[in-house]
C-alpha cells in the first residue's frame, strides 16, 4: 500500500520501467515463441469473420485498389508536368504542364472520395462483424457450465463483453484498412521507382530491411505487454464492480479508505502496465520514422547528383548508363514515391501498438468462446416426464477442488410430496446439495435418483424443468413486476400472476404502487426493498407449476412478521411437491417432514424437530442457539 501511494505521489517515470524490467524480461523470453504463435491463430480466426462477408469485403478491396492506383498516378503526371519546362529555355508547354496538373488533380479527388466511402464501408462491415462476435460471446456464456462464473468475476467478463470487443472494433474498421492500403501502396510505389531509377532504389536497400527488422524485434515484445495490459484493466472492472455493489456495507463497516486504496493499487497496477505497454510500443514510430527520413535525405541528395553531373547533354542524350540518368521531374515524382513507399511502413510501426492491443483482447475473447461449454447430454438421455418428485442421494462424494472433498458419504431420501429441510454451520455443504440436485455439478462418485432415474441419465433441461428455486441472492431484471413474475412460467395470464402474488403476500405492496404490475423495476429491483424483492422471487415461484421445489435461505430478507404471514402460503404451495429447504432460521421449518443436519459433508443427526430435540445433541444447540437470547 505504501508503494501505491508513492507511486501516486511521484507520477510513473522512467524509474518504474527500470524496476519493472527484470520481471518483464523473464516474462517476454518465457512465452515470445508461444505467443508468436498465438497471435497468427487470433489473425487467421479474425479472418474468419471477415470471409464471412465476402461480398462487401471484396467491394471494400476493389475499392481500395481503385484508390490508391489513382493516388499513385497522380505523383507521374507532376513528374510530366514538371518535365514539361524545359530547363535553361524559356519557352514552356503550358499547355501539357495545365493538362497533367489537372489531371493530377482529377486523380487526387477521385482518390479521396473512394478513401471517404472505402472508410464509411470499412466501419459498417467491422459492425457486423462485432455484432456477429459479441452475440456469439454472449450466446456461448449462456451455454457455460455454472463453475465458469464461480470462477471468473462479473466485471472481468463484462470487461471482454464491452473493452475488448470495442477494441477489436477500433482495429478493424481502421488498422485492417491501414494495413491492407499500405500493400498495395508500397508495392506500386516500388515499381513507379524502379521505372525512374533503379540505382536510387538502392538507398532502400538498408533502410527497409532496417525498419522491418527493428519493427519485428520491437513487436514480439510489445505483445505480451498488451495481455499483460488487458488482463490488469479487466482486474480492475472486476474490482470496480463489486465494491460499487457493495456500497451500503462498506459505508456501515466505514471502509471507505480500505476499498479506496486497494483500488487505488489496483488501478497504479493497470495504469503500470498500460504505460509500460503503451512507453514500448511509443518508441517504434519515432525510430522507423527517423530511419524513413534519412532514406528520403539519402534519396534527395543521390537524385541531385545524378541530375547534376550524370543528366542529359545539350542534344539531349545520355552521357552514361540510363539507369544513372534522372530528369528533375523524375527526382520531384521520386521523392513521393519513396514517401509513399516508406510512410506505410511509418504508419505500420505507429499502429503496432493498436494490433498488439486488438490481438490480445481478442486472444482473451476467444478464450471465453472456447471454454467448453456445459457438457452434452448423455447420447441415450431421455427426458424426466410426470414426475412425482422422489428423491435419492446415495453415498455421494463431491468436491469443488479435487484436491478438497466437501461432500464426503451423503446418503438422503426424500419421499414424493415431503418436506426435507436441510440445516447446519456455514461451510457443511448445504447449497452444494442444491447444485448436485440441479446438475449445475456433478458428483464425483454416487448417485443421485429422482423417481427411481440417475439424473446423469436424463436431460438437465427435464431434470432442471421438474424444480422450482428460491435463492438467497434475489435476482430481478429491468422490466415490469409482471414480467418478473411470468419469468418462471411464459404465457401466465394476469389473473394467475395476481393469485400467485396474492399467496406471497405481495399483491396489496404491488396494487399500491402507482402503475400496480406494470411498475418497472431497476437493474436488480434496486428501487424496492430486498424483503419484497424476495417476495417476488416467492411469487415467481409459486407461479411455476413443478412437482419439486427448492428454498436456499428464502425467508432471510424478509423480516418475522413477513415471515409469519407468508409461512401458510408456502405451505400450502409446498403441499403435495417434494421441497428442500435450506435455512438457518429455524422457525421456518418445524413442520418439516425431516431435519438433516449437516456437518463437515456428512449427515450427522437426521429426524423431525421434536425427536431431535429430544435427542440433544448439535441440532438442539443450534436450536437453543437462535432462540434462548
Amino acid at each position: 500500500m505504501t508503494d501505491s501511494k508513492n507511486n501516486k505521489k511521484n507520477g510513473i517515470n522512467r524509474k518504474l520501467l527500470t524496476e519493472k524490467r527484470p520481471s518483464l524480461k523473464a516474462e517476454l523470453e518465457g512465452q515470445e515463441s508461444r505467443k508468436g504463435s498465438i497471435k497468427i491463430a487470433v489473425i487467421k480466426r479474425m479472418a474468419k469473420y471477415l470471409l464471412e462477408h465476402k461480398a462487401m469485403l471484396l467491394l471494400c478491396f476493389t475499392i481500395m485498389i481503385i484508390s490508391n492506383v489513382l493516388a499513385l498516378a497522380a505523383p507521374k503526371m507532376s513528374e510530366k508536368a514538371i518535365d514539361a519546362i524545359e530547363p535553361g529555355v524559356a519557352a514552356v508547354d503550358f499547355d501539357s504542364v495545365f493538362a497533367y496538373t489537372a489531371l493530377m488533380l482529377v486523380f487526387y479527388v477521385i482518390s479521396a472520395v473512394l478513401s471517404y466511402i472505402l472508410a464509411v464501408l470499412m466501419v459498417k462491415l467491422s459492425q457486423k462483424i462485432i455484432y456477429t462476435m459479441r452475440k456469439q460471446l454472449f450466446d456461448h456464456l449462456s451455454s457455460l457450465p455454472v463453475s465458469f462464473f464461480d470462477t471468473h468475476a462479473t466485471g472481468e467478463i463484462i470487461s471482454r463483453i464491452s473493452y475488448d470487443i470495442d477494441t477489436v472494433n477500433t482495429s478493424l474498421s481502421h488498422d485492417l484498412l491501414q494495413v491492407c492500403a499500405s500493400i498495395v501502396t508500397v508495392i506500386g510505389s516500388l515499381i513507379m521507382m524502379v521505372s525512374i531509377s533503379p540505382m536510387l532504389l538502392l538507398v532502400f536497400v538498408v533502410t527497409v530491411p532496417l525498419s522491418i527488422l527493428y519493427t519485428k524485434f520491437r513487436s514480439t515484445r510489445v505483445r505480451p505487454l498488451f495481455r499483460r495490459r488487458s488482463q490488469k484493466l479487466g482486474e480492475l472492472n472486476g474490482y470496480a464492480e463489486e465494491m460499487l455493489s457493495g456500497q451500503k456495507t462498506i459505508r456501515a463497516y466505514g471502509k471507505e479508505e480500505v476499498i479506496t486504496d486497494r483500488f487505488d493499487a489496483k488501478n497504479d497496477e493497470a495504469v503500470r502496465a498500460y504505460y509500460v505497454a503503451e512507453y514500448y510500443a511509443g518508441t517504434v514510430g519515432p525510430t522507423v520514422n527517423f530511419i524513413n527520413n534519412l532514406s528520403l535525405s539519402l534519396v534527395t541528395m543521390l537524385g541531385g547528383i545524378f541530375f547534376l553531373f550524370f543528366g542529359l547533354n545539350e542534344a539531349g542524350e545520355a552521357a552514361i548508363p540510363a539507369m544513372f540518368t534522372i530528369s528533375l521531374g523524375g527526382i520531384s515524382a521520386f521523392v513521393q514515391y519513396s514517401r509513399k513507399f516508406a510512410a506505410p511502413i511509418n504508419e505500420f510501426a505507429n499502429i503496432v501498438s493498436d494490433l498488439q492491443s486488438a490481438c490480445a483482447a481478442a486472444e482473451k475473447v476467444f478464450a471465453i468462446i472456447d471454454t467448453s461449454p456445459e457438457p452434452v447430454d448423455a447420447e441415450n438421455a431421455t427426458v424426466l416426464e410426470n414426475v412425482e418428485g422422489e428423491v435419492e442421494l446415495s453415498r455421494v462424494k463431491f468436491g469443488y477442488d479435487p484436491e478438497k472433498t466437501i461432500i464426503k458419504d451423503l446418503s438422503i431420501k426424500a419421499e414424493k410430496g415431503s418436506l426435507v429441510a436441510i440445516v447446519g454451520p456455514t461451510g457443511a455443504g448445504k447449497t452444494t446439495i442444491i447444485n448436485l440436485l440441479m446438475r449445475f455439478y456433478d458428483v464425483d462418485s454416487g448417485e443421485i435418483r429422482v423417481d427411481g432415474k440417475e439424473i446423469r441419465s436424463v436431460t438437465r433441461d427435464s431434470l432442471r424443468g421438474a424444480f422450482t428455486m428460491v435463492l438467497q441472492d434475489t435476482w430481478l431484471f429491468c422490466g415490469t413486476i409482471f414480467d418478473n413474475i411470468t419469468y418462471g412460467k411464459e404465457g401466465a395470464s394476469r389473473e394467475e400472476v395476481i393469485n400467485a402474488a396474492k399467496m406471497a403476500r405481495i399483491h396489496s405492496y404491488i396494487e399500491s404502487l402507482p402503475d400496480g404490475y406494470d411498475t418497472v423495476l431497476s437493474d436488480d429491483g434496486v428501487n424496492i426493498s430486498k424483503g419484497h424483492k424476495q417476495l417476488i422471487t416467492i411469487a415467481r415461484a409459486m407461479l411455476a407449476d413443478t412437482p419439486m421445489l427448492i428454498l436456499d435461505e428464502a425467508t432471510s430478507n424478509v423480516d418475522s412478521r413477513t415471515e409469519q404471514q407468508i409461512q401458510e402460503a408456502m405451505y400450502a404451495l409446498m403441499e403435495g411437491r417434494t421441497c428442500f429447504v435450506i435455512a438457518h432460521r429455524l422457525s421456518t421449518i418445524q413442520n418439516a417432514d425431516v431435519i438433516l443436519v449437516v456437518k463437515d459433508g456428512n449427515i450427522i443427526e437426521q429426524g423431525n424437530h421434536d425427536a431431535l430435540m429430544a435427542q440433544k445433541g448439535f441440532y438442539y444447540s443450534l436450536y437453543h442457539s437462535q432462540f434462548d437470547n
